[in-house]
């Protein structure tokens, strides 16, 4: 898949083609992710990181992606190497190192001020047509928008973990978001090889909603003793098609993240979204799924 030179055209109109040059703000579990979708759509991809050590974490994390999706034989022909998907990626500590970029993705952890603080850096150094974008997968993207110079310009893309594997892009329009830029945004998906739905801003978006409900209450059994973690995720995969249970995929999100956005949803949308105390428990624990090694289920 071949990249375009720009996200606009000389008239400033949106294409809904992907940009040349993309830009992710933080190469966690998260931005690695997304920086690994737009290196296999052809882009040049900048990724900039609190510090060296954290930059060297996101090189090794995107480097694993892309080998992996090279030996799958996911990335073209055998000409098409690792090494040369690499040359392509850029990783920096620096927010005015995103300037040539026409599409920033910022995906730093669900903290509103982070988020703002982030945001707005970024936004200082972009173009006045560049789009930036946020990973969010629940704050408030009509919220975030009325903390930005260019809100028009601002959209979520909210991509699902782990990335690579998933096929569904939450397309989340924000009150001021441009409704050409709705569009490109679509265009976009279909480009990263993914599927797009368009959700209004509301607490949780249409998937984070769904899904941390369904995970809450699989807790609450958990808690409650009406069954096993194992037996309950079984009876999701086996009974409602699901690819994965409610409790394996909160390992893989992780608990803290969950917590975060069961509180957040708690806070705005009632107290059927209150965290459960062994939520709260494992959290305080450091039991805080896949990347800690320990969640509802042990991971190597």
């Amino acid at each position: 898949m071949t990249s375009t030179p720009d996200a606009r055209s000389d008239t400033g109109a949106f294409w809904p083609t992907l940009p040349q040059n993309v830009g992710v703000l933080g190469g966690g579990r998260m931005g690695a992710g997304i920086a690994h979708a737009f290196l296999m759509a052809g882009c040049e991809v900048l990724v900039v990181e609190r510090d060296l050590d954290a930059v060297q974490g996101a090189h090794v994390r995107v480097v694993l992606a892309v080998d992996k999706s090279v030996g799958m034989g996911l990335a073209g022909g055998p000409e098409v190497t690792t090494e040369r998907i690499m040359e392509r990626l850029r990783l920096s500590t620096n927010y005015a190192h995103f300037a040539p970029c026409a599409l920033v993705v910022e995906a730093v952890p669900e903290i509103w001020d982070l988020k703002v603080a982030s945001l707005q850096g970024v936004e200082a150094h972009l173009a006045d047509d560049a789009v930036l974008a946020s990973n969010t997968s629940s704050l408030s993207m009509t919220g975030l928008a009325a903390e930005l110079a260019r809100p028009q310009n601002f959209i979520g893309l909210h991509f699902f973990n782990p990335v690579p594997a998933s096929a569904l892009i939450e397309v989340v329009v924000a009150r001021q978001t441009s409704a050409e830029l709705v569009t490109t945004a679509q265009g976009w998906v279909q480009a990263l090889g993914k599927t797009a739905v368009v959700v209004n801003d509301a607490p949780g978006f249409a998937s984070s909603r769904l899904g941390v409900a369904i995970a809450l209450e699989a807790m609450r059994m958990v808690e409650e003793g009406v069954a096993s973690a194992e037996d309950i995720d079984n009876a999701m995969v086996l009974g409602y098609k699901h690819p994965t249970g409610p409790l394996r995929t909160t390992d893989i999100v992780g608990l803290d993240v969950r917590l975060g956005i069961a509180e957040y949803l708690a806070e705005t949308l009632g107290e059927r979204f209150a965290p459960p105390q062994i939520l709260r428990d494992k959290v305080a624990r450091g039991e805080l799924g896949c990347k800690s090694g320990q969640g509802f289920f042990p991971w190597a």
